[in-house]
């Protein structure tokens, strides 16, 4: 481990300080509605300005654990504070405190009543969020993954759509019973670590170099995929979701909590299990892109369409990370950005018209190019990123889930590019039937176009699917270690190329084709001579 330009306590200054403006806000009076507006705008601002310093200093070079923070939480069981990040998780944190400062911003007209209430459960929830992202002790982890409970009820139960009520019981219980199975495999791993060593510990990176017996590890797969599942949403632990979708940034956000857990513990702490559920977590990646792809294409409801093209979507992510090739993970893990960017602006471009309409049916629309060009133009963008256009952000992502699916089995290929098909298909049948045609509702005849804040809320997200579309190498380098250590765990045989780059010239010692998991097809892996190749670190 290493910690990163004397930065000690930069995670935790970035973690607590979202809770930090909620607790500022409960000294506020709820009449002050603008000053509590303001200290929320500005706590978020703050929040993602100190987690900067993550992009510019992290250390793509350096496999080790980065910014790293430990010391005694609960010693009599071994539970530490124990933060640090790698390359995946330094870019969720910046997007989560981008898409804070987005949620806060957006929500500066559409919440009217308990604003005070809101803007708190809002902060917390950012906090739960990050703490995931941070956290190296597992009990730490299931901390913040449980807080984040509290605050998504309540925003959904309180801000919600007319089914509120139900849709926040629905996803609170789908959500706890996933996690009490998923504390069962923690508890599992953790006492199989205190038989083997003798220590008591929640210790993550410890956990990483355990060699768990196949069988046991099996059940613990099954009790963590529970928990993880159900966040991502995979087919069929869904159904919550395309009810809860209220906070819409931040959902955007928090369905990527159980890709992170399938790839920081599943797959690095359970290789063998991970590759015996190949098969089936891939059926059911499959199932879900098809099916989300054509229950949205039967959406009439403008905000349901999206919440379903969620789950064609994660599908895909899953399915690029359960490849298990270093070109599929890395892609599961760009598109997981590309997906909270691009389907945050669409959960955003739904919210502007409803404020100025109160309807999502899409039938109610038509025509808005000629009222609203501006926000025509910015929903093409963003439709164009969701599809999957080349030179925006959502086509390095698919390309690299099919290229490293195709060397796998091109019969998973198939079935993902598929859809990519049915999702601009539904995209493009959206943006025909609000945008173009003529303007029959007179309802629309004068709607304003977007405003100069709702401007800024899609200004960063513009500009990072154009960037991340024309040069994606700044994120690239951020995975390539991270995505390294957990092939490392996955496939015994598999050559790091941090190992490669440290033994000689890095540019010219490189894996030039990657290797698949054991007992798949393969192409093979190109190694230079003189390059000692390495084994699994087990």
């Amino acid at each position: 481990m290493s910690n990163a330009a004397d930065t000690p306590s930069l995670l935790s200054l970035i973690l607590f300080t979202p809770l930090a403006g909620a607790l500022v806000l409960l000294f506020v009076g709820k009449r002050q509605v603008d000053l509590i507006r303001w200290i929320a705008n500005a706590t978020a601002f703050l929040g993602f300005l100190v987690s900067l310093p993550l992009w510019f200093v992290y250390d793509s070079a350096n496999p080790d654990w980065q910014f790293v923070e430990q010391m005694e939480w609960i010693p009599s069981i071994g539970a530490q504070y124990f933060l640090g990040v790698d390359g995946f998780s330094v870019l969720l944190v910046l997007l989560t405190t981008m898409m804070g400062v987005i949620a806060v911003l957006s929500s500066w007209n559409a919440i009217q009543t308990r604003v005070k209430e809101y803007y708190i459960f809002l902060l917390m929830l950012q906090t739960g969020m990050i703490g995931a992202f941070v956290s190296l002790d597992f009990l730490l982890f299931f901390l913040f993954w449980e807080v984040m409970l509290v605050p998504m009820y309540f925003l959904i139960g309180i801000w919600g759509s007319d089914n509120r009520l139900y849709s926040a019981i629905k996803f609170f219980l789908f959500t706890l019973v996933g996690s009490v199975i998923m504390l069962l495999g923690i508890l599992a791993v953790y006492f199989y670590h205190q038989d083997v060593t003798g220590v008591y510990t929640f210790d993550i990176t410890q956990f990483h170099e355990l060699n768990i017996p196949s069988d046991l590890q099996w059940w613990i797969f099954l009790a963590f995929f529970l928990g993880f599942a159900v966040k991502v949403p995979m087919f069929p632990f869904h159904t919550w979701l395309p009810d809860a979708h209220t906070d819409a940034p931040m959902a955007a956000v928090l369905l990527k909590m159980g890709t992170y857990g399938f790839i920081r513990f599943s797959l690095p702490i359970l290789p063998e299990a991970t590759q015996a559920f190949v098969p089936a977590v891939v059926l059911l990646s499959i199932v879900g892109i098809v099916y989300g792809a054509l229950v949205a294409m039967a959406q009439r409801d403008w905000k349901r369409l999206v919440a379903y093209s969620s789950v064609s979507h994660m599908g895909m992510v899953m399915l690029g990370m359960f490849a298990l090739t270093p070109v599929g993970i890395t892609g599961s893990i760009v598109q997981q950005l590309n997906h909270g960017i691009s389907t945050g602006a669409l959960f955003l471009l739904v919210g502007v018209v409803y404020e100025r309409r109160h309807t999502r049916m899409i039938a109610e629309y038509g025509g808005l190019s000629k009222v609203m060009p501006v926000y025509a133009a910015i929903f093409l963008v963003m439709t164009m990123s969701s599809i999957g256009l080349p030179t925006l952000n959502g086509f390095i992502g698919e390309v690299l889930i099919l290229q490293g699916i195709f060397v796998v089995n091109k019969t998973w290929a198939f079935f993902a590019a598929s859809g990519i098909v049915l999702g601009a298909a539904y995209m493009l049948w959206l943006y025909q039937r609000t945008m173009f045609g003529t303007v029959d509702n007179p309802k629309n005849e004068n709607l304003p176009d977007i405003s100069a804040r709702e401007f800024a809320t899609f200004v960063p997200l513009l500009l990072l699917a154009v960037w991340i579309g024309l040069y994606p190498k700044p994120f690239l380098d951020r995975l390539e270690t991270s995505v390294d250590k957990v092939m490392m765990r996955v496939n015994a045989d598999y050559t790091p190329r941090f190992a490669i780059a440290a033994a000689g010239d890095a540019d010219a010692q490189r894996l030039t084709v990657d290797a698949a998991a054991p007992g798949v097809e393969a192409t093979g892996t190109l190694v230079l001579p003189d390059v000692p190749v390495r084994g699994g670190a087990r």
